[in-house]
């Protein structure tokens, strides 16, 4: 018995020394992290909404770390070849992904198995960056001027109305789908092969009504060129303070906001994903990257890693139901 108890006690204190020898190296780690050039993938072409949230987050950390951070642009396939190449990247910490709400809670239900990679279980969340909502615009020419117009025109003429989207699949598609359902109205969808060929059949009144990225529309907004009806989150815009939400527009419980952040690949080691998500979360509380994102029509939105995965959980879950029940299939 007491031979039992002495390799016991030496077996506890074996694991002790190895526990602390372990910590000073995790820590060296973080100090030392990074030393070379790190990577963000955004799966998106240069120039939009994800490419400017990647190249104004790259910059902050970049300065903090006195390291280069390089924005490297992989679009394709609704997003889908950048993330899964971010994905199967070594997880070190030297190459991360810009997520997105298409890619990591809409493809899913889009492309079901055919994804090539899981959101859920082949990243690290690390932290949330901004989240921006739609505009729904109308033409001038249309005698609509609010959300219960545009309902009652629907009801009283079934798919006669029509909406135009960046793509099947994309945000601004299931924003359409999702007030469809809400609203028990049938509106004909159609799809376009981008924001701007949407918007310039709009602009002419080929297509009758839009969910808009707020950039593309606010400069036709201002120049009286499209209505603004509401806007699909939760609050008002600062960019457009008196058009109302889609739930003061008569809709309650409408909400439909694309959120973006930054994911590493599995297995990157966690004192890493801290020492990013706390430059992350520095960076957030400056003035300037909040009166930069506004610009661009996005409200900044920190989260730990356990709150990102959360929403992207549950988030996945509310399109996917939509995606499933509306019938709705990628492009």
């Amino acid at each position: 018995m007491l031979l039992l108890d002495k390799m016991i006690a030496a077996s506890a204190c074996i694991a002790l020394i190895a526990a602390s020898s372990a910590t000073p190296d995790a820590l060296a780690q973080t100090r030392a992290y990074p030393t070379r050039v790190v990577k963000i993938i955004v799966p998106f072409a240069p120039g939009g909404g994800n490419d400017a949230f990647a190249r104004q987050v790259g910059q902050r950390l970049g300065e903090s770390w006195k390291q280069p951070v390089i924005i490297d642009n992989r679009p394709g396939a609704g997003g889908n070849i950048g993330t899964a190449a971010a994905a199967k990247a070594a997880p070190d910490g030297y190459t991360l992904l810009l997520g997105h709400t298409g890619t990591l809670s809409i493809n899913p239900g889009l492309y079901g198995s055919k994804l090539p990679y899981d959101s859920q279980k082949d990243f690290v969340p690390v932290s949330m960056v901004a989240t921006t909502p739609l505009v729904l615009v109308v033409h001038p020419g249309m005698k609509i001027d609010s959300l219960k117009d545009i309902i009652a025109l629907a009801t009283e003429r079934p798919t006669q109305l029509n909406y135009a989207s960046s793509g099947s699949g994309t945000g601004s598609h299931l924003s359409g789908e999702l007030f469809e359902h809400m609203a028990g109205i049938k509106i004909t969808h159609v799809p376009y092969k981008g924001t701007s060929p949407a918007i310039t059949d709009l602009l002419g009144g080929q297509v009758q009504m839009m969910f808009s990225v707020i950039p593309t529309a606010l400069p036709h907004i201002r120049a009286g060129k499209l209505k603004a009806i509401a806007v699909t989150g939760a609050s008002r815009m600062a960019l457009l303070p008196n058009v109302p939400t889609m739930v003061e527009a008569g809709l309650p419980g409408y909400e439909s906001t694309l959120t973006y952040g930054i994911l590493a690949p599995k297995g990157t080691p966690e004192p890493i994903v801290k020492e990013i998500h706390a430059q992350i979360a520095a960076a957030l509380e400056s003035g300037r990257l909040k009166e930069t994102l506004a610009v661009e029509g996005a409200d900044t939105l920190s989260g730990s890693p356990t709150e990102y995965a959360a929403l992207i959980k549950s988030e996945t879950a509310k399109w996917g139901k939509l995606i499933k029940d509306s019938d709705v299939r990628a492009d």
